[in-house]
C-alpha cells in the first residue's frame, strides 16, 4: 500500500484536478432587457448568480467533479485490495490489488467527475437564465427556435387502385 500512497494518490489528485476546470459562474449569454440600465443589469446578475448557486446547493462544478472522482478512486482501491487479498491470500497481493484498483478507479472517476461537473454547470446555467429572464433581461436562443415555421400542408391522398372508382365527393 506504500506505493499506492506515494505515487498513485498524488497522481490521481492531479489527474482529477486537471479535469475539473469548469467555470464556477454562468456559461451562458444574457443581455440587458429593454429599458434596463447597465447598473440594473449588474445588480440583477449578482442576485441571479446567488439564486443559481442556491439551486445547486452552493457547490461548484470543480467540487462535484472532485467528490465524484475521489469516490470512484476510493471504491476502486477498496475493491482492488479485497480482490488482491482474496486471490493472493497475503498482504502483498492486497496492496498490489489496491494499487491497481486505485488506478482503475481514478481513470473511471475522471470520466464520472467530468459528467457530474457538466450536469451541475447545466443546472446552474438554467437557473441563472430563468432568473434573468424573469427580471426582464434577454436570453438569446438559436434562430430556429425563435422563428415560427410555416405550417405544413397535408399531402393529397393517393389515387385509388386501377378499376375502382373513387366515392363521389
Amino acid at each position: 500500500m506504500n506505493i499506492a500512497k506515494k505515487i498513485l494518490v498524488p497522481a490521481t489528485a492531479m489527474l482529477l484536478a486537471a479535469c475539473a476546470t469548469t467555470p464556477s459562474g454562468p456559461g451562458v449569454l444574457v443581455l440587458p432587457g429593454e429599458g434596463k440600465s447597465f447598473d440594473q443589469f449588474r445588480f440583477d446578475e449578482q442576485d441571479c448568480r446567488q439564486y443559481a448557486r442556491a439551486q445547486v446547493d452552493g457547490k461548484t462544478p470543480g467540487e462535484v467533479a472532485g467528490e465524484s472522482g475521489f469516490g470512484s478512486a476510493a471504491v476502486g482501491a477498496l475493491v482492488g485490495g479485497l480482490a488482491g487479498a482474496a486471490i493472493g491470500g497475503n498482504s502483498r497481493s492486497a496492496a498490489a490489488g489496491a494499487g491497481i484498483g486505485l488506478a482503475g478507479g481514478a481513470i473511471a472517476g475522471a470520466g464520472a467527475g467530468n459528467a457530474s461537473a457538466r450536469t451541475l454547470q447545466q443546472r446552474y446555467d438554467f437557473s441563472y437564465q430563468q432568473c434573468m429572464y424573469a427580471k426582464g433581461h434577454k436570453v438569446p436562443v438559436a434562430g430556429s427556435m425563435s422563428q415560427s415555421r410555416p405550417a405544413r400542408r397535408a399531402a393529397p391522398p393517393p389515387p385509388p387502385p386501377p378499376g375502382i372508382q373513387p366515392p363521389p365527393g
